[in-house]
């Protein structure tokens, strides 16, 4: 599976026939490594932001994909109020999240960030959505139970996949809740854009999206976040930029008109990947978890009155 970094940098794979071009388009989506939404300094921003995991409990997790690595960070309280997961993005990992991370913590809660395979201090070069959806899973259930995941870009698919549980899932990871930040809606989208930016005609495309269904079992119509939404009947919370030029305004109009119990809260001026460190952000997260917390407490608490 692995590509040399720099084997296809610039190139196109229109002038391969469409086999050979699928397959390669395949290799080069599944290493977030070679990935065009990767910044030039990523290394350099990755090692200033590990500095803000220094008071975490590191812990490594063997998995069926990749050893990964996973943070704790536990609340000042005694007893948390619960458990919450935070997932990065493609090309991210678990660093660039602890700028929301940190004040769900203060909050009260127990929060568990982790590198996806592929990325981060995780193990393996490459990885794709199923992979990542079963770390997700496996990880969720290792620390939780969970009380929310908060997720962003392509991290919430991901979680929602996870949360789905359907095969080649091997269990559903259960969650009430989900955050979802910045995240594109519909994955036949995401890959029609990298097909397009690696110039494969229609033939190539359809090789390329071949392999993909082959690995979930399905096909790529059925991973939107509106299917995978009713499917697992979580809450949500939808949040993002107006001004997001990676993932597009309109997939959160439509994850929020198109399923029930969406809440949908947008900006403007902070983009896609500034959006993780704005303040108005994390307080908008973290008065949704514990106005959510405090919803649950009431139910239980006139459920055992009754």
């Amino acid at each position: 599976m692995w590509v040399p970094k720099n084997a296809w940098a610039g190139r196109s794979l229109s002038h391969l026939p469409a086999g050979l071009a699928g397959d390669a388009a395949f290799r080069l989506f599944c290493m977030p490594e070679l990935s065009h939404y990767r910044a030039a300094n990523h290394l350099q921003l990755a090692q200033r932001a590990r500095f803000h995991l220094r008071n975490a409990h590191w812990r490594r997790i063997a998995t069926p994909v990749a050893d990964i690595q996973a943070y704790v960070f536990e609340p000042d309280r005694r007893v948390a109020l619960g458990t919450v997961l935070v997932v990065h993005g493609w090309t991210g990992e678990a660093s660039f999240m602890t700028a929301v991370a940190e004040p769900i913590r203060r909050a009260g809660y127990r929060v568990v960030l982790f590198d996806l395979p592929a990325h981060g201090l995780s193990g393996e070069r490459s990885t794709n959505l199923i992979e990542c959806a079963r770390a997700t899973a496996i990880i969720g259930r290792h620390f939780g139970p969970l009380s929310a995941i908060v997720a962003h870009s392509f991290g919430g698919m991901i979680s929602l996949v996870a949360a789905e549980g359907r095969q080649p899932m091997p269990h559903a990871l259960e969650t009430p809740r989900i955050v979802l930040v910045a995240s594109p809606n519909k994955l036949p989208e995401v890959t029609g854009e990298f097909a397009e930016r690696w110039g494969l005609d229609g033939a190539g495309r359809r090789a390329f999206e071949a392999r993909l269904e082959r690995i979930s079992g399905r096909s790529l119509n059925c991973f939107t976040v509106v299917k995978l939404l009713r499917a697992t009947g979580c809450e949500a919370l939808v949040v993002h930029d107006r001004e997001d030029h990676e993932v597009s305004f309109r997939c959160a109009e439509e994850i929020v008109s198109e399923t029930d119990g969406a809440e949908l809260l947008p900006y403007a001026g902070f983009g896609h990947r500034n959006i993780l460190f704005a303040p108005p952000v994390a307080r908008t997260i973290v008065s949704y978890l514990l106005k959510a917390e405090n919803s649950e407490r009431q139910r239980r608490y006139s459920d055992n009155a009754a």
